[in-house]
């Protein structure tokens, strides 16, 4: 059946869950009433590579005269893999759950080098249940495959990226070119033939390539080469995450040879328009932020008279013809948090178009996945949620926002509670003082599980300077109302920002580290400062005393920047102790030992007291209830019941609330005047009501049913009860 329009996201992103750029789109081509047909060709090549037949081809290749002793053993066992690759592939995909017992057994799966690490791991098996214990030990034996064909076969394998060493910081086109030209390799053999089937039974006229990291670009251009060699009437045209922040001033012509059009920033108005001119409807002057040879020449069109589209108007991501229960499950470190990324098919939806703070110095907010900030209703989120999950039959949601609003969390997490619409999400943030203890309980009870948010240097001086908005007590505040909640916290890690200098390197660590051993975080990654071009840092370098090494942009992809830190620090050095040393802390290991440990040179020794993070915690101001705060009962109206007792020789009129959830029961007691107005606050509160109630309204009614102050009420055990189970002030 013809489809107007093909999308593909070349190998390789995720295994276990699509990339939603083709949802995405396709969803919003829906509403256009242009036919498209979507195929994440990475999951194509790992099914058709780890199966039987697979392997099969995998180890009939010609190998290398010189094997590693970890090859020869893996070659040794090729039978043994070959036997039992499709059964362990079925598991992973959870469609063989009893196969756990075998693997788990120690004469099942063939072990090579991966395994080795079994021995600093098995303390870990006594917290994960026999399916995750079995996932773990799958997954590194399909590693152990992928170490065989990286070292013999394909040296630009990797399960979640493809070549990705010579896309990175690719200043000139020349290496891409030139592997481009090679023969092709083993895993584009296996590609190509995937994207012939899909090209003839759905005859596009257009092919869109979604390339959203350097890891997808060779297998991305050798998708466009085969087109334009074997269906020269279908015109493809590129986008994503790598266009949008490497592409945006490219000048060399070659790469035309691999596409016809390159499109910048959100694709639906640009996408539109390219189908328009393509069938004839309109001219090529139309087209927005969109680059195309004319006359042998790049050019780049963008019609100020084409609008974006409006959040509201993109339609729903549409998830149809993606091959999601062949995903597959992997457990690469035995840690719940970090496990998200791999573990899990997670439905993809964006809250917010943007960041609402957009000002962090390394963030490349000049650009319009960051600056162009618009929320979307939390009423039409809900609605969205519920589509995609009768679409897909799956409950877990990831929001894939750059920082998700505290605000709009709130109105979701009430909006989803009040229409009884169970999932399980988690999303990026920003640890905002917003995030109170009371709108994380809420957050958790709208099914979050985790959230994710940048700690970055983790020193108050350097946080400062790249203008994150938040200081050491209010992370430590914030990630403490999160776990309270038993919300799970990953951290994101810088290392290397101009001017930090050794010591706050070490300091930054020595934070992290009381930060795990307070269990404030669960989890988190180290990477290492690089300066954008469309960063505040990047764009305007001596502000921030950095020097760029590069006199000029090159021809090819320009977002990286290499430069030069004025205090001279060797901020490469310290990559492999701060990666050590948070492997341990996240497996809840390494606490006491010195941070010297982590690193084979000497450091400096840190200047802050073992208790230093303990010590913002207690000094931390409470949250203070504003006027407008809103006031929310998220529990049932409980029964009264009415009673009386003697008290020196006088009759008492009491009454009683009778609390009843799904995991807990109470009773609230005092005198019946007390609990009759307990009972009214609660109905005019409740999360049910269509008129929602603030602190001010609610101080109100209580000095009129009582004639009391509410600070009286404030103090007391019926209150610190009602707090502890459901009643909210946000």
């Amino acid at each position: 059946m013809q489809k107007d329009t093909l999308l593909i996201t070349p190998p390789f992103t995720q295994l276990n869950t699509p990339y939603p750029a083709t949802a995405y789109i396709k969803g919003f081509l829906n509403t256009k009433n242009i036919t498209s047909f979507q195929a994440d060709l990475g999951i194509d090549v790992i099914l058709k590579l780890f199966s039987n037949q697979g392997l099969t081809d995998l180890f009939s290749t010609e190998l290398s005269a010189k094997l590693s002793t970890n090859s020869k053993r893996i070659l040794a066992l090729k039978k043994d893999y070959i036997q039992t690759i499709d059964s362990v592939m079925l598991f992973l995909q959870g469609q063989n759950s009893t196969l756990s017992h075998a693997i788990c057994s120690d004469n099942y799966l063939p072990t090579a080098s991966r395994f080795n690490q079994l021995d600093d791991l098995e303390w870990a098996f006594g917290n994960m249940g026999l399916q995750d214990k079995a996932k773990h030990l799958a997954t590194l034996y399909i590693e152990d495959i992928s170490d065989f064909i990286i070292d013999n076969v394909d040296s630009n394998f990797g399960f979640s990226r493809y070549a990705e060493r010579i896309s990175s910081s690719a200043h000139t086109f020349d290496e891409i070119y030139t592997a481009l030209k090679a023969p092709n390799s083993f895993i584009t053999s296996l590609m190509l033939p995937i994207l012939d089937n899909y090209i003839t039974n759905n005859n596009p006229k257009l092919v869109v390539i979604s390339i959203p990291f350097p890891g997808n670009l060779l297998t991305a251009l050798k998708c466009g080469e085969y087109i334009k060699k074997h269906y020269p009437t279908i015109k493809t045209v590129l986008g994503g995450g790598f266009p949008n922040t490497e592409l945006r001033s490219i000048k060399d012509k070659r790469l035309f040879e691999f596409t016809d059009y390159i499109c910048l920033d959100d694709g639906e108005a640009p996408l539109e328009q390219l189908y328009l001119h393509l069938t004839e409807i309109t001219k090529k002057e139309t087209l927005k932020r969109t680059f195309c040879l004319v006359d042998g020449e790049i050019k780049y069109f963008n019609n100020p008279v084409i609008k974006d589209y409006s959040q509201k108007d993109v339609g729903t991501p549409d998830y149809t013809d993606l091959k999601l229960k062949e995903y597959i499950s992997v457990i690469e470190v035995a840690n719940p948090m970090h496990s998200l990324w791999s573990d899990g098919r997670w439905n993809k939806l964006t809250l917010a178009h943007g960041c609402y703070w957009a000002k962090c110095t390394f963030c490349d907010i000049s650009l319009s996945y960051i600056k162009d900030y618009e929320p979307s209703k939390a009423e039409l989120l809900v609605d969205r949620i519920e589509e995609i999950v009768e679409a897909t039959g799956e409950t877990g949601f990831h929001f894939v926002d750059e920082a998700a609003p505290p605000k709009l969390l709130r109105d979701l997490a009430l909006e989803l509670i009040k229409r009884n619409v169970s999932i399980s999400w988690w999303t990026n943030i920003r640890f905002e003082k917003s995030f109170t203890s009371d709108l994380c309980y809420l957050l958790k009870q709208s099914g979050c599980i985790a959230v994710s948010g940048g700690i970055e240097v983790a020193s108050d001086r350097l946080l400062k300077l790249i203008d994150k908005g938040v200081d050491l007590q209010q992370l430590a505040k914030v990630t403490s109302s999160f776990t309270d909640n038993s919300i799970m916290v990953h951290a994101y890690l810088m290392y290397g920002f101009p001017t930090q200098t050794d010591l706050e390197t070490i300091n930054s660590l020595e934070v992290v580290r009381q930060f795990f051993e307070l269990q404030l975080i669960n989890s988190g990654f180290w990477h290492q400062f690089a300066m954008t071009a469309h960063s505040p840092i990047g764009l305007n370098p001596d502000k921030f005393n950095v020097k760029s090494i590069l006199t000029e942009n090159g021809t090819f992809a320009n977002n990286d920047k290499p430069h030069k830190d004025p205090t001279g620090c060797e901020h490469g050095k310290y990559s492999q102790g701060l990666k050590t040393s948070i492997y341990n802390y996240m497996h809840g290991t390494g606490f006491n030992l010195p941070l010297q440990q982590w690193f084979d040179f000497s450091i400096k020794r840190t200047t802050l007291a073992s208790n230093f993070v303990e010590l913002l915690l207690d000094s931390a101001e409470p949250s203070i209830i504003k006027p407008n705060t809103k006031v929310i009962w998220l529990g049932t109206i409980p029964e009264i019941e009415y009673y009386s007792v003697h008290k020196k020789k006088k009759e008492v009129e009491m009454a009683n609330l009778e609390f009843h959830s799904k995991n807990n029961f109470f009773v609230l007691k005092g005198k019946k005047d007390e609990i009759n107005t307990i009972k009214l606050l609660l109905e005019l509160t409740s999360i049910n009501n269509s008129q929602q109630t603030n602190f001010k309204q609610l101080e109100s009614k209580y000095l009129e049913l009582s004639g009391q102050d509410i600070n009286y009420f404030m103090s007391s055990d019926n209150f610190v009860i009602l707090k502890e189970n459901g009643w909210l002030f946000l």
